[in-house]
């Protein structure tokens, strides 16, 4: 009897001491309470920044308040009320060209448009005027129509001398996401993007691994001086987002058609007043075993006609006396239409250029044109 009575006790306690570690959650926290503390932990001093660091820091600093957000509105009209209200319709990025309040950004974040809204990073907003675009160059210039307290404008850079392999750095407005850093390195140089049969394509942009995604449009691209090299421009992603294949508009390219938009409201192209065919060139370069574009016509009083240069003709018994054919411009080759076109592109208005020529199929000679601007 007695040692069943002790067997019972032995249960008993043993099941007390389940209940106890069952519910120990809900009892051990009195009896923890008195040790427990509020303090926080003690901090560790991180020392100086690293160079890298504080040379990144230091190129946000100094161009972030020259960036802005740029916002496209559509008047909309409400059928019940009567009432006109603005509607946003597009976003970008954009930054201060000069003192006099021009801002700079992409030509499709603005097209269609007259009129915009400029954001500052300090949230001031300022209405704009677009006084100049460049369809294709993907360019345009818009003026802020108060210009009191902008910032400072960014720094000019140079792009015929970029490496592959420099550090770059982009700032926008990602997904409305303002002022934002991103940076990379440049990955290639000379890339074309877009559809050339439409006439949307662009050659010799920048390729960068910085991500650039939709926003991050008409921003600039720096170097590790804190310099405008570029204008991002577009991004190459199947889904939409950054895939580390964008592209940015060199800032020679920049430098040369902005002050053009400000002064004209467009960009016009230093001409020689000739007319070629890339087919008609092609099979004639390649009978002759040579290399170059076939002068067709030459529009009277241009700079061809005034230098001497040849357009193919017929001879009186209907045979065909070929032109003169373009094989480069100051030692540029112009292969192509597209590449004669594109060379031209460099030069200002009554820029003096030498052009070699083939004349007859057989003499070669060097020219000097001075380039007229198309109208």
């Amino acid at each position: 009897m007695s040692s069943n009575r002790s067997f019972n006790l032995f249960l008993w306690a043993l099941l007390g001491v389940f209940l106890l570690w069952v519910a120990q959650p809900v009892w051990s926290p009195w009896f923890q309470s008195g040790s427990r503390t509020a303090e926080p932990r003690p901090v560790v001093a991180r020392g100086d920044l690293a160079t890298d660091e504080q040379a990144t820091i230091d190129i946000f600093e100094q161009n972030s308040a020259s960036v802005v957000y740029i916002t496209t509105v559509e008047r909309v009209l409400d059928f019940w009320t009567r009432n006109v209200s603005e509607v946003p319709s597009g976003t970008g990025t954009g930054f201060v060209w000069d003192g006099n309040g021009h801002i700079v950004t992409n030509n499709h974040v603005v097209e269609g448009h007259k009129t915009a809204k400029v954001r500052l990073s300090d949230q001031r907003v300022f209405d704009a005027v677009v006084v100049g675009a460049s369809a294709e160059h993907d360019l345009a210039v818009l003026r802020l129509q108060k210009t009191a307290d902008v910032p400072p404008p960014v720094q000019i850079g140079t792009s015929g001398d970029l490496k592959v392999g420099q550090k770059v750095f982009a700032i926008g407005n990602p997904f409305g996401l303002d002022h934002t850093l991103t940076s990379g390195i440049i990955s290639a140089l000379g890339r074309s993007i877009g559809d050339e049969e439409e006439g949307g394509d662009m050659k010799g942009l920048i390729q960068t691994d910085a991500a650039i995604n939709p926003g991050n449009s008409g921003g600039p691209l720096l170097d590790s001086a804190g310099r405008v090299i570029g204008v991002n421009v577009a991004i190459y992603s199947p889904s939409g987002a950054s895939a580390g294949i964008g592209f940015a508009i060199p800032v020679d390219v920049v430098n040369r058609v902005v002050p053009r938009l400000v002064k004209d409201g467009r960009y016009t192209r230093p001409v020689l007043g000739i007319e070629a065919d890339d087919s008609v060139s092609r099979r004639i370069t390649q009978r002759l075993d040579t290399e170059g574009v076939l002068v067709l016509r030459v529009a009277e009083g241009s700079p061809a006609a005034q230098t001497g240069i040849r357009g193919t003709s017929l001879t009186s018994n209907d045979d065909v006396l070929l032109g003169d054919i373009i094989q480069s411009i100051d030692g540029k080759p112009t292969l192509t239409v597209d590449e004669l076109t594109s060379v031209l592109d460099d030069y200002a208005p009554n820029s003096k250029v030498r052009l070699k020529l083939l004349r007859d199929g057989k003499d070669t000679l060097e020219v000097e044109v001075v380039l007229s601007m198309t109208r």
